[in-house]
């Protein structure tokens, strides 16, 4: 399994936010969640383990990942396995002083707020938003007005290996494990449910054999309703409505009804 920092990785350093004209470029706020709401999530991640970190987050950015990807053709899955990564789950200095959740720097072309942190040289310039959703929209019109991540856009929307193995090529982010860790995160957190399109009408699980005898497996810090289906070979679906579960969500400690099917 590939290890990676889901924490703020920045030093110590002062952070220092210098204002200018706004900028001239138009990041729309989408309207989805109150501000009041996002701002919370840090305060709220302190008392959650890593599993439940994540799962806060996507909850709170799956609807504005999912419209990104309507608007500008990037998977959802992606946009998310970045957010969690580059702002560590929404709980790094660029995250919670510069709703900044995509490491985005300034570039030439910025005339907002910036703020100025340690990254692969000391005292970077780094973006500042107003809303951590404009970070979702400056991240989509990057991605789409550079001409390196063009080639992007000829892969299929829900390629997200591809997709995550083509950012570092065209030099997003210098972690020679950038991809794997994208890629380990969609998968631990089945984020590529995201990049589905068309909503599903729900169905129950169909098999051909019966349940005979079921186990009980308590929730153990870093599982997953992936993992666990996996490590007892049961359909995933077959365990949430065993357990009645709502939005996909365990919790530390917490005793689950495991399906046998024979």
């Amino acid at each position: 399994m590939i290890a990676f920092c889901l924490n703020s990785c920045g030093s110590a350093k002062k952070v220092k936010i210098n204002s200018s004209r706004p900028t001239s470029k138009s990041i729309e706020i989408i309207k989805s969640k109150s501000s009041e709401t996002l701002i919370q999530l840090a305060k709220t991640q302190k008392k959650l383990s890593v599993a439940e970190r994540v799962d806060l987050y996507v909850k709170t950015y799956a609807e504005v990942a999912q419209q990104e990807m309507k608007s500008y053709q990037i998977p959802a899955s992606i946009t998310l396995a970045q957010g969690i990564l580059e702002s560590g789950m929404g709980g790094s200095r660029l995250a919670t002083q510069a709703n900044n959740h995509f490491g985005i720097k300034c570039h030439k072309e910025w005339r907002g707020k910036r703020i100025y942190h340690d990254d692969d040289e000391k005292g970077e310039c780094f973006r500042v938003y107003k809303d951590p959703r404009n970070s979702y929209r400056d991240h989509s019109i990057f991605l789409t007005t550079r001409s390196r991540y063009e080639f992007l856009f000829d892969l299929k929307k829900d390629d997200y290996k591809s997709w995550a193995k083509g950012l570092k090529k065209a030099g997003y982010a210098t972690d020679p494990k950038y991809p794997d860790k994208l890629i380990d995160l969609i998968e631990r957190y089945r984020l590529d449910r995201y990049d589905l399109t068309k909503k599903k009408t729900k169905k129950e699980i169909e098999y051909t054999g019966v349940i005979t005898e079921n186990k009980i497996h308590q929730v153990q810090k870093g599982d997953t309703l992936y993992s666990i289906s996996k490590k007892y070979k049961v359909d995933l679906q077959l365990i949430v409505q065993e357990n009645k579960l709502e939005n996909n969500t365990i919790f530390l400690g917490q005793n689950l009804i495991i399906p046998q099917v024979q």
